[in-house]
């Protein structure tokens, strides 16, 4: 199973580097059924390993001056914010038993993969989506300086719980919202994912013991996908496999939702 997850490994970075997103929602998936690690530890894991393979695809895009700093503080700074608060201080909330329905018992390890699994369909929709437009609104740049602080809280709360970059989230936002081009969104997002992921990861690793070879190894074959992810994307539209991609989480979702009630 480990083969399987470290070319799992390698699909993540791919899609990281090639369409800015969708990979990381990947990572904690991989991590549990494939490598067999606790969930918790599977979303502090998750940040480390999108964090860094974000930061590595993301120098390219620095290079081609393809990142917009001043979006990124914007997006990344109540994201930052967010992570903190929620691996810090919400998750330990959450009891080891959530609640019971029946015989069938919630457990904090069950509902953290139902958040993601919900996670996971919602992001699949906006992959599959078919050009997706925004109502034609007229939004001051006082309201969508607002919206994106906004956008980017939520997608830290999610980042926080479940170890998500939420590029799915951070990309529509940043080409509809502030009608920034669909190039320099995906490099400002693997900026926002990087340093949401990062020092979230490292702001919450007390009292928890790291598999530092393992952890180095995935991060090292995901940062192989992303680099390989970003050559493609000079020679394939990334926008013409995003559906294709989004058929597959949709599928992984189900079957994280499937095995963990019914099964």
């Amino acid at each position: 199973m480990e083969i399987f997850g470290y070319l799992a490994s390698v699909l993540i970075g791919i899609s990281l580097g090639l369409i800015g997103g969708g990979g990381s929602i990947l990572t904690v998936p991989v991590l549990v059924y494939l490598f067999g690690i606790d969930v918790f530890l599977a979303t502090e894991y998750s940040l480390f390993i999108v964090g860094i393979s974000s930061l590595a695809g993301s120098v390219s895009y620095f290079k081609k001056g393809l990142v917009n700093i001043r979006t990124a503080l914007i997006f990344g700074i109540p994201s930052i914010i967010s992570i903190f608060l929620t691996r810090n201080f919400l998750l330990p909330l959450l009891p080891d038993r959530v609640l019971s329905i029946g015989n069938f018992i919630v457990t904090k390890d069950i509902f953290l993969l139902l958040i993601f699994a919900g996670l996971m369909i919602i992001a699949s929709y906006k992959m599959i989506q078919k050009n997706p437009q925004m109502k034609n609104l007229e939004i001051s740049q006082k309201n969508k300086i607002f919206f994106a602080v906004g956008e980017g809280s939520v997608v830290g709360v999610f980042t926080g719980l479940v170890g998500a970059g939420g590029g799915f989230m951070i990309i529509p936002a940043l080409v509809n919202l502030l009608k920034i081009p669909m190039k320099v969104a995906i490099g400002t997002s693997l900026v926002i994912i990087s340093a949401n992921s990062l020092i979230g990861f490292f702001s919450s690793i007390n009292h928890i013991k790291i598999q530092w070879n393992l952890l180095g190894t995935i991060s090292a074959i995901a940062i192989f996908g992303i680099l390989i992810g970003a050559q493609l994307s000079k020679k394939i539209d990334g926008k013409k496999l995003k559906p294709i991609f989004g058929w597959f989480i949709l599928i992984m979702g189900i079957y994280i939702i499937v095995k963990e009630v019914l099964l």
